[in-house]
């Protein structure tokens, strides 16, 4: 592998690259993996229906059923990832000792066991509500309901949870990315399209009041949702004009959530403008937001371009989101996760800044031949050697261990 490496690493020399610098930086890039592709969103609360559009199909064997048979297996998918890692949470995924708790009375303690994992294995954490999946999610709606019964209650969980993260950033003397994202539309054309924006303005004014250490809190929209196929509330133009208007409240991209001809990634050197950090969720939509695993595509190599050639490795906040029941769900962590590193990796192992010349200049022929050529270099090379400097296995070899996993534990769950 050394000689593979090296040659690598002197061909990309010779165009201005260095790998060292790249493997370094990548080493940097923590992403954030979500919890619920363990368990296909299921949560820990003592009683659940899925209700508000999301869900995750298949029935592959194994699944987690309790916290702690999420954890191993999540602790086994980071075990063959490379690099800093950290972990997404839901509201829902509070872990109860003895009495539980109404989403709206939820607490720091419920969520200790986590912070205690985080700590074990050197991760950070990001929280959301979880407005979705509840008795009192009324009509479709949770923030911007017409009864204020309703959407209290909702107002209440949000600033429940976000005294959460404030609690676990000060535990991890970390960030807490706190997001947003509500399941509020309608099916049908609605009458009234202005009214439920202004009550989600106010819900939202009302959880972002109080000013909150180590806490960064976003908004994430969607174009339309199942249920909500006419009109959702939380656009991405609300959403915008929202987080313009309000420091320190930022716009979570998440790219399965906008017209299939939109691009996500062009949307990065926009946001970059104005705002200083900008949250983002990547996932692969088919046809829709149906949140695929991330695959090394070119929408997800397109966005890890515009990060790194924004040089916003530090601003960008790169999350995942998807859930996939139908195959074995650490190996789907684990090929979503290196795949994201995979997009970062051939984005450093880019020479920008003269490509930027290229155009500046409208040097067009050299820009499309230079981008063409770079297509065949050897990535791959810089990879496994990112893989081995963490000890982690090579691509050819780490399905082997989560199907031992697989027999050795996932297939006794039942």
């Amino acid at each position: 592998m050394g000689n593979y490496y090296q040659i690598a690493k002197e061909k990309y020399a010779g165009i201005g690259v260095d790998t060292e610098e790249a493997i370094a930086k990548l080493q940097e890039a923590a992403i954030s993996i979500h919890c619920w592709q363990g368990d296909d969103i299921g949560g820990f609360e003592p009683a659940r229906e899925m209700t508000g559009g999301i869900q995750a199909t298949g029935n592959y064997p194994g699944k987690a059923r309790n916290p702690e048979e999420l954890m191993a297996d999540f602790e086994k998918a980071i075990s063959l990832i490379p690099g800093k890692h950290r972990i997404n949470l839901h509201g829902s995924y509070a872990i109860f000792e003895g009495e539980s708790a109404k989403r709206d009375a939820l607490e720091p303690k419920h969520f200790a066991k986590w912070v205690e994992f985080a700590k074990k294995h050197n991760l950070g954490i990001d929280f959301n509500p979880t407005f979705f999946a509840h008795h009192m999610v009324k009509d479709n709606l949770t923030l911007s309901s017409p009864d204020e019964e309703t959407r209290a209650y909702w107002v209440r969980h949000g600033i429940a949870c976000r005294q959460v993260a404030a609690a676990i950033a000060k535990e991890l003397d970390d960030h807490v990315v706190y997001n947003v994202w509500i399941p509020d539309g309608f099916k049908d054309i609605p009458a009234d399209r202005l009214g439920p924006r202004m009550r989600l303005k106010e819900s939202l004014d009302e959880i972002f009041a109080e000013e909150l250490e180590g806490v960064i809190d976003c908004v994430e929209s969607k174009l339309f949702g199942i249920g909500l196929e006419s009109y959702t509330v939380g656009s991405n133009e609300f959403y915008l004009t929202y987080t313009a208007s309000r420091p320190g409240v930022y716009n979570l991209l998440d790219n399965g959530h906008y017209h299939p001809t939109e691009q996500a990634s062009d949307k990065i050197p926009s946001l970059l403008t104005e705002f200083d950090k900008i949250p983002l969720h990547v996932t692969r939509p088919v046809r829709w937001d149906s949140d695929h695993v991330v695959l090394l595509a070119d929408e997800v190599k397109d966005i890890a371009a515009e990060i790194v050639r924004c040089d916003a490795l530090d601003k960008v906040l790169v999350g995942l989101d998807f859930f996939d029941a139908s195959i074995n769900r650490v190996a789907a962590w684990v090929v979503g996760t290196r795949n994201m590193q995979k997009a970062l990796l051939i984005a450093l192992l880019t020479p920008w800044e003269e490509l930027k010349g290229y155009q500046d200049h409208a040097d067009f022929t050299d820009l499309m031949v230079k981008q063409e050529t770079l297509k065949t270099y050897p990535f791959g090379a810089v990879w496994e050697e990112f893989c081995a400097r963490n000890n982690v296995p090579e691509d050819n070899e780490w399905l082997s261990i989560v199907k031992k996993y697989e027999e050795d534990v996932l297939l006794k769950r039942g």
